[in-house]
């Protein structure tokens, strides 16, 4: 067996190929033994199709199935899985496509795996090795570039092997699956763990109330947002009987507020348990399974992750290395060493402490990002369409809290303006999560000696705006 992460997942898979794999919402059944079998068909039709090992395959569509066939069969044929969010616009797309230039790029996963047809399977995956590329996962950079991270094989079955021990996955648990997958929470995290258990899935499309409380029924475990935990605590239909068949339910991707973990464990009688990950080394700190959870904690670093405050003061911001942190940034060598230290440190840009006992607190982002339902969001893409505007002659972009984002975006600006109007104008030349939920019109912004705005002045001014 090579290192082709492909080869690992499928390892695990069930012995017996009526085994499920997905659980649909329409009652339907997908199996281990047909997802083995159109991963091979399709896998074979990439080959055919010209697509060598190292070329990149780009997807955007909806959550389906067919999407993770496409996932693993890109993985197969030892090519680069390329996921694009399914709410990027036009002009968004252009520059991944540009960028990254992929071989094929699919908007249409079951009608890509029709065309696929009868094409003969590929026999077995193409051999690649742990440093090998296995995906590109792009990530929002602070100048309005987004920057495509390089993981490799050996990164995501490290990662994946590391989760699968911690949070105690057997082929007796059920994954209740509503998270997107075009980033590494639903794709790699939630995936690989159900995967490298042969474990069923209950597939939603995407959170929706009542198909969550009714999928916990026959889940063990579920993996979250923040605002899926909100939006559960809203519905009175949401009670401790609900939460009772399941093991597990984990949160990420954005801070959780301390008062819904509280509200959490007193309505249902479990503890979430949180953990700490970024596109470029998946999952980084996880709070134990057995043990101490505490709210605001992201526990402590997965085995073989070294964690360290940069600067050597008590907080400061987090470098990591290890096994799962990526290799680079996709042709951007000069970012790539940027974000190293010279004894090989990825800077993370998050600023956080530890305690005595090595237990990881995450205290702010260094450069600014904002974490909105899941999704980052970095404050000058949407500052440079804004400033673009008439009537506004600056303006500033924050993330202040809210209760069922975790963060929501707002913006403060220079100037004069129709709000709702220039929301609509961002929701045009955006992804509509990045786009302000809020702006204020003010005369002048906050600044240090150096000129540079003061965007924690503004953070605390309108800091209960969502909140009241």
């Amino acid at each position: 067996m090579s290192d082709n992460l492909y080869e690992l997942l499928s390892s695990r898979f069930p012995d017996d190929p009526e085994s499920p794999c997905f659980k649909l919402m329409d009652g339907g059944t997908v199996t281990y033994g047909q997802l083995t079998d159109r991963v091979g068909t399709l896998a074979g039709f990439l080959v055919a199709q010209g697509v060598l090992p190292g070329d990149r395959v780009a997807l955007q569509v909806e959550k389906s199935p067919e999407a993770v066939m496409i996932y693993l069969a890109t993985l197969m044929a030892g090519a680069v899985f390329l996921p694009l969010n399914s709410a990027y616009t036009a002009s968004e797309v252009d520059y991944f496509l540009k960028d990254a230039e992929p071989r094929i790029f699919i908007q249409d996963a079951p009608g890509f795996v029709r065309d696929a047809g009868r094409a003969p399977p590929l026999a077995q995956a193409v051999p690649r090795n742990a440093a090998d590329l296995a995906s590109i996962i792009y990530t929002s950079g602070t100048t309005g570039r987004s920057k495509g991270a390089m993981l490799t094989h050996g990164n995501l079955a490290s990662n994946a092997l590391a989760l699968h021990q911690a949070w105690g996955f057997s082929a007796r648990d059920v994954l209740l699956h509503a998270l997107p997958i075009f980033h590494v929470h639903g794709l790699f995290v939630a995936l690989h763990c159900a995967f490298l258990s042969g474990a069923p899935m209950i597939w939603l499309p995407k959170f929706d109330d009542a198909q969550v409380l009714s999928g916990l029924a026959g889940a063990t475990v579920m993996m979250g947002v923040p605002t899926f935990y909100t939006r559960l605590l809203a519905n009175p239909a949401f009670t401790r009987d609900r939460a009772a068949h399941m093991r597990l339910f984990v949160c990420g991707s954005a801070p959780l507020l301390p008062s819904t973990f509280a509200e959490f464990q007193t309505r249902t009688g479990h503890t979430i348990l949180e953990r700490y990950g970024m596109s470029e080394a998946v999952i980084i700190t996880t709070n134990p399974l057995e043990g101490e959870r505490l709210a605001g904690s992201v526990g402590y670093p997965l085995p073989g992750v070294d964690l360290r405050i940069g600067g050597g003061a008590e907080t400061g911001v987090i470098e990591i290395k290890g096994p799962s942190v990526f290799s680079a940034y996709w042709r951007m060598p000069e970012k790539t060493a940027e974000e190293f230290t010279a004894d090989g440190y990825f800077i993370t840009g998050d600023v956080g402490r530890r305690d005595p006992d090595g237990r990881v607190w995450i205290s702010g982002r260094a450069k600014d990002l904002i974490i909105s339902g899941g999704f980052n969001v970095y404050p000058k893409e949407i500052e440079l369409i804004l400033d673009e505007m008439d009537g506004v002659t600056e303006s500033a972009v924050i993330g202040l809290p809210h209760p069922d984002f975790g963060e929501a975006v707002c913006a403060v600006v220079i100037g004069t303006g129709d709000e709702a109007a220039m929301i609509a104008a961002c929701r045009t030349r955006l992804a509509a999560f990045k786009a302000p939920k809020r702006i204020y019109f003010v005369e002048d912004l906050p600044r240090n000696a150096m000129g540079k705005v003061q965007k924690n002045l503004l953070r605390q001014r309108y800091a209960d705006a969502f909140l009241r």
